[in-house]
């Protein structure tokens, strides 16, 4: 059912924990399921220079925060914001058609965050524009593209 990538970063997860005094911090939910993911930053010239996950959820939710902390990790912030739920699929080489919905989390947990970090820094960026973390969104496999 799960390929040895997923595996991988279910079983020894990467960047879990939290960031003492995190420049960004957001958390998303999924209610439906239970899923709850928290990712936090520090960030350094505008590069996302540490990232750390506490994530409440299944295999596939673990393994999507640690493959997308993994891929940011070192990006600016705006290259960060390029990354999308699609991208950590691919990396991870693919889940379960009904778990999709995992990745969707940590695309918006990191979407959260930066916008904490710019809500407390004056900081503007366009791709956030409309997006709020409080926000119902698509988690079901039948509203989600793979």
């Amino acid at each position: 059912m799960y390929n040895k990538k997923v595996m991988d970063h279910f079983m020894n997860p990467r960047n879990v924990g939290e960031i003492e005094n995190a420049d960004g911090v957001g958390e998303v939910g999924n209610i439906k399921c239970g899923d709850i993911m928290r990712i936090s930053l520090r960030i350094k010239d505008n590069v996302i220079d540490d990232i750390k996950f506490k994530t409440f959820g299944c295999g596939s939710a673990v393994a999507s925060s640690s493959m997308a902390t993994e891929m940011i990790k070192g990006m600016t912030i705006e290259d960060a914001l390029k990354v999308t739920n699609k991208d950590v699929l691919k990396e991870l080489g693919g889940l379960p058609t009904i778990k999709v919905h995992c990745s969707v989390l940590a695309e918006q947990a990191l979407k959260a965050a930066i916008l904490d970090y710019a809500n407390k820094n004056g900081k503007h960026y366009k791709e956030l524009e409309g997006f709020s973390p409080d926000e119902d969104h698509p988690h079901d496999e039948h509203e989600l593209e793979v």
